[in-house]
């Protein structure tokens, strides 16, 4: 069963708490912890050695099938399939609407929360749609007065009629994308995510619920409207100050990015966590959710487009910044490794935000496992080259620190090359 197949409500402990799909084959680990026995799997594979929930030391990585819930599920679904509610706007999207029944729609919505009007979601439907057709589209509904303000006020107020209507998640999904459609032409963008930071409640338990059971679509408009907001760093430490919650959020933006295939997706869930870790003790989650390996993971995939891998970069030079970012990197050496090759491979922007990583790593807090894989690898060579660029000033200077810690001396070095081909960047 697909999440898209769960529209109708799943009861909690169904649930994997790795991958958060309904369980298809429930199993326990010693802590009393049930979760999908392919989840767990791939988590006790990749060489962890705690329960991924609580964080424990496992006595014992054996497990135990949990026949009594994987019954109590198949009994479920079996119901569930017989009962689940019909959408056919997933299928069958809106016929093009003007630009004149566009602003009709507007006053329409903004009348809502003062007059429950039971024809919300088609209006909500129809001007993503609307939305998506064109940057003039989006501008138009931009440019009217109020209107983003009055999508975070329904967002949040429970009497609104669109909480009171059937099935509510698709009306909350489409809502997120309507507002991270508009919110990237709105001229005055502070303005409402300073609204969201205000109602952070209500939002980020909407937010949750779709990074946990959403569409892709869904998925991705959340990861972006959490950028805009953390975008800016006093709002994010207003919006993130829930431990909870932020561990929550900053667990979906992580699963996104690492079980999606999709390179749009990866994209925003990336970009999202660039800015959330900004915040130390973010950085530190992520480094123990397994962010290292997963971004190596991602830089080492030949199918990585360039704006994944220059995302990859700027987090790994993020949580760099912080010592158990270091020590994971030193500990997985394909990630040092990746670095080095996506180094004069990718951009100018990719190239900056790796040699920042090397030079956090071996110039500033010389770890010596890092350095030794930076040789291993045939760094120091793309470092002399690099050198001969026209990079910016700061990028040379850290690329002329780094060649201090390998001891070259880089005019005899480059003297050694053919000045044709080194001064040629692959990008």
């Amino acid at each position: 069963m697909g999440r898209d197949d769960l529209y109708i409500t799943v009861p909690s402990f169904f649930r994997c708490p790795i991958s958060l799909d309904v369980m298809k084959s429930p199993v326990s680990l010693c802590t009393g912890v049930t979760y999908d026995r392919s989840s767990i799997q791939r988590w006790l594979d990749g060489g962890n050695n705690t329960c991924p929930a609580t964080m424990q030391v496992l006595q014992t990585k054996d497990f135990v099938p949990n026949h009594n819930l994987q019954r109590l599920i198949r009994i479920w679904s079996d119901s569930a399939l017989t009962r689940r509610p019909s959408d056919p706007t997933r299928n069958n999207p809106p016929p093009p609407i003007t630009r004149d029944q566009a602003r009709n729609l507007v006053t329409e919505i903004q009348n809502s929360n003062s007059n429950p009007n039971p024809n919300l979601f088609d209006a909500i439907t129809k001007l993503v749609s609307f939305a998506k057709d064109s940057d003039q589209n989006r501008k138009l509904l931009a440019t009217t007065d109020r209107f983003l303000p009055v999508l975070v006020e329904i967002l949040t107020n429970s009497n609104s009629s669109i909480m009171i209507i059937g099935n509510s998640m698709n009306y909350i999904e489409e809502l997120f994308v309507l507002l991270e459609l508009v919110l990237r032409e709105y001229r005055d963008r502070d303005i409402v995510t300073k609204l969201i930071v205000e109602k952070r409640g209500p939002v980020k338990s909407l937010m949750i619920s779709v990074l946990k059971q959403g569409s892709l679509a869904s998925r991705v408009a959340v990861a972006r409207v959490l950028e805009s907001i953390a975008t800016d760093a006093d709002q994010s430490k207003s919006f993130f100050a829930e431990q909870s919650e932020c561990d929550d959020v900053v667990w979906e933006l992580f699963r996104l990015m690492s079980t999606e295939s999709d390179s749009v997706a990866i994209e925003a869930a990336l970009s999202a966590l660039i800015c959330v870790a900004k915040l130390k003790r973010i950085r530190v989650r992520l480094v123990r959710l397994g962010c290292v390996k997963a971004l190596a993971k991602l830089l080492c995939n030949p199918n990585s487009s360039a704006g994944v891998n220059e995302r990859v970069l700027r987090l790994l030079e993020t949580v760099s910044s912080c010592k158990e970012g270091r020590a994971e990197m030193c500990r997985d050496e394909s990630c040092v490794a990746a670095v080095v090759r996506r180094m004069l491979k990718v951009s100018a922007a990719a190239t900056e935000s790796a040699v920042a990583v090397l030079w956090s790593l071996c110039y500033l807090f010389r770890e010596e496992a890092a350095a030794e894989a930076v040789g291993r690898s045939n760094g120091v060579t793309k470092i002399l080259l690099i050198m001969q660029s026209n990079c910016s000033p700061a990028v040379k200077q850290m690329a002329g620190d780094l060649l201090k810690v390998f001891r070259v001396n880089s005019k005899s070095c480059l003297s050694s090359y053919d000045t044709k081909t080194t001064h040629i960047m692959p990008f």
